[in-house]
């Protein structure tokens, strides 16, 4: 699949979940979710959806999201047109904590 199309699926993908999950869930646990990427294989049969989530346990999270795989697949295969919508995989994003971690790290070195 051309890497531009698939591109604009990723971020549709995206950006239609924050909208679910902002908006319509009606779980008090992933109404605190962020998705943060969404990356989806060159055949389209899975999408990995990158998340984050305020005080909350991830582990907790993750199952809540394998929950509602199905439901949120079927949300988006309503807003995002596409013949086949991919199975949902969920990874909890580390990238923003390992940023954190090395602002923290140059901020130490910064005052010595």
């Amino acid at each position: 699949m051309e890497k531009v199309k698939l591109e604009r699926l990723n971020n549709a993908f995206m950006e239609q979940l924050n909208i679910i999950f902002g908006t319509e869930v009606k779980n008090p646990i992933l109404k605190k979710v962020v998705v943060n990427g969404v990356k989806i294989t060159n055949d389209l049969s899975f999408a990995k959806v990158y998340f984050t989530c305020f005080d909350e346990d991830r582990n907790l999270v993750l199952k809540e999201l394998k929950e509602s795989a199905s439901f949120l697949r079927g949300e988006i295969s309503k807003r995002v047109e596409i013949r086949h919508t991919p199975e949902l995989t969920f990874e909890y994003d580390t990238s923003l904590e390992y940023a954190k971690r090395i602002e923290e790290k140059i901020k130490e070195i910064n005052e010595v």
